[in-house]
C-alpha cells in the first residue's frame, strides 16, 4: 500500500442549498478518498469568470493513499453522485458542487485530464484565502512561494467574505459539535430506538427515560382520574433527578449526548391528564425545575399517524399500554406540536416517519439522519 500523501482540495457551490452541498461533498470525500485533516472557514465569493449567484468556497487538507489519477476519478464520482455533470458544461457555469485538486504533496502532474499544481491557484483569491487558513506555509512546488505570499500578490479583485458557517468531515463530528440532541415523540413513535441507534453508531452518551419501574403507570391506564396526579408528580421528580444527573455529567469517552426525551414532556402530558386546579399547582413546580435543567441544542420530534402508533403499541406488547385510546394519543401529539409552535427559539425539527422503518431499512435510517444533519446545518450551525 502506498504511503499517504497530503492533497489540498478546493470546493465550491453556488446552486441550491450551498452549505448542504459542501457538507455532503465533505462526507463523501471522507468516506471515499481519505482522511480530512483540516477544513478552512467557509467564504462567500462572487462568481469568477461569469455572472451568477455568489459561491461558497472552502479548502481542505486530505491525507490519502490514492494516486493523483485515482483521487481525480474519486472526486469526479463524488461530483456526479451529488448531481454535477461536467460533460454538460461549456466554460464557466453555476454548479451544485465543484471540487478541484490544488496540490498533491509537492508533486507535479501533467496529463490530458489533470494538471497539478492547479494552474489557476495564483489567480484565484477565493482559493488562496481559505488555502492560506489551513496551509499558510505550504510552498507552491513550481513557483516556490507559500500560500500567504501568493495571496498577497494575487490581483483578483473579486469579493470574498468569511461566513460564520461551520462544516465537518463526518457526521460524528457534526453531532459532536451539537453536544446534546433530544429525540422526542408520542407513545410508540420510535424515539428510544432511534436515540439508541444514534448513540451506538456515533459514540454518544445515551440518556433514556426510566418508566418501566413507575408503580403508578399501570394503575393510571386503568383509572386515569384517580392516578393522574401522583403519576405526573412521580414522573416529574424522576425525570428531573435523572435528567439533571445524566446531562450534567459528561462522559470523557463519548462525543455528545442523545436522549429519548426532553423534560418538557412532563408538562405536555400533565396538561392532558390533570384537572385544571391540579395542573396549576403542577405547573408552578415544573417551572421552577425547568429553569435548572440542560436544554437540547437540537430537538427532533418523530411524528407518526395515530393508526401507526396504535400498531406499534400493540406489537411491543406492554400490557398496561393496550388500553390507550386514539383520542389520548391525538391529544399528546397536539400538545407536542403546540409546544414546538410556541417555542420559536428552540431548534425543533418535526420529522414525519409514518412511512419509514428506520429499524429494518438502512435506507430509511440514512434518510432520517440526513434530515437531522441538514436541519442542523441550516438552523443550528
Amino acid at each position: 500500500m502506498a504511503d499517504p500523501k497530503t492533497a489540498y482540495l478546493s470546493l465550491g457551490s453556488n446552486l441550491g442549498s450551498k452549505p448542504i452541498h459542501l457538507q455532503d461533498a465533505l462526507f463523501a470525500i471522507q468516506e471515499r478518498a481519505g482522511d480530512i485533516k483540516r477544513i478552512s472557514p467557509v467564504y462567500q465569493s462572487s462568481s469568477w469568470g461569469f455572472e451568477a449567484e455568489d459561491f461558497l468556497n472552502i479548502c481542505v487538507a486530505l491525507e490519502t493513499r490514492k494516486d493523483p489519477q485515482e483521487l481525480l476519478q474519486t472526486i469526479l464520482g463524488i461530483e456526479r453522485s451529488l448531481g454535477r455533470l461536467r460533460l454538460q458544461e461549456d466554460g464557466y457555469e453555476p454548479r451544485i458542487i465543484d471540487i478541484d485538486i490544488l496540490y498533491y504533496g509537492r508533486e507535479t502532474v501533467v496529463s490530458e485530464n489533470l494538471i497539478v499544481p492547479h494552474p489557476e491557484i495564483p489567480f484565484r483569491r477565493f482559493v488562496l484565502r481559505p488555502l492560506a487558513d489551513i496551509a499558510p506555509q505550504f510552498y507552491h512546488p513550481v513557483l516556490n512561494k507559500d500560500s500567504r505570499n501568493l495571496l498577497q500578490e494575487c490581483r483578483d479583485t473579486g469579493k470574498i467574505e468569511k461566513t460564520g458557517l461551520h462544516l465537518f468531515k463526518d457526521r460524528q463530528q457534526l453531532f459532536s459539535h451539537l453536544g446534546f440532541i433530544a429525540i422526542e415523540g408520542n407513545i410508540g413513535a420510535g424515539k428510544t430506538t432511534l436515540a439508541t441507534k444514534i448513540a451506538e453508531d456515533y459514540n454518544a452518551k445515551l440518556v433514556l427515560e426510566r418508566f418501566a419501574d413507575n408503580p403508578f403507570l399501570p394503575k393510571f391506564y386503568d383509572d386515569q382520574g384517580r392516578y393522574a396526579f401522583p403519576l405526573e408528580m412521580s414522573f416529574l421528580a424522576d425525570r428531573y433527578q435523572q435528567f439533571t444527573d445524566d446531562t450534567s455529567q459528561y462522559d470523557l469517552f463519548k462525543n455528545f449526548m442523545v436522549s429519548d426525551y426532553d423534560i418538557y414532556k412532563s408538562l405536555i402530558f400533565a396538561q392532558i391528564t390533570l384537572q385544571e386546579e391540579e395542573f396549576g399547582l403542577y405547573r408552578k413546580l415544573f417551572n421552577l425545575m425547568y429553569k435548572e435543567v440542560k436544554k437540547p441544542i437540537l430537538y427532533v420530534y418523530l411524528y407518526q399517524t395515530t393508526p401507526r402508533l396504535m400498531e406499534n403499541i400493540r406489537r411491543r406488547g406492554r400490557d398496561y399500554e393496550q388500553n390507550i385510546s386514539t383520542s389520548y394519543l391525538e391529544k399528546i401529539n397536539q400538545g407536542y406540536l403546540d409546544f414546538i409552535r410556541s417555542s420559536p427559539g428552540q431548534n425543533s425539527l418535526v420529522l414525519d416517519v409514518s412511512e419509514l422503518d428506520f429499524i429494518a431499512s438502512p435506507a430509511d435510517y440514512e434518510m432520517v439522519l440526513n434530515r437531522i444533519q441538514n436541519f442542523a446545518l441550516e438552523k443550528v450551525i
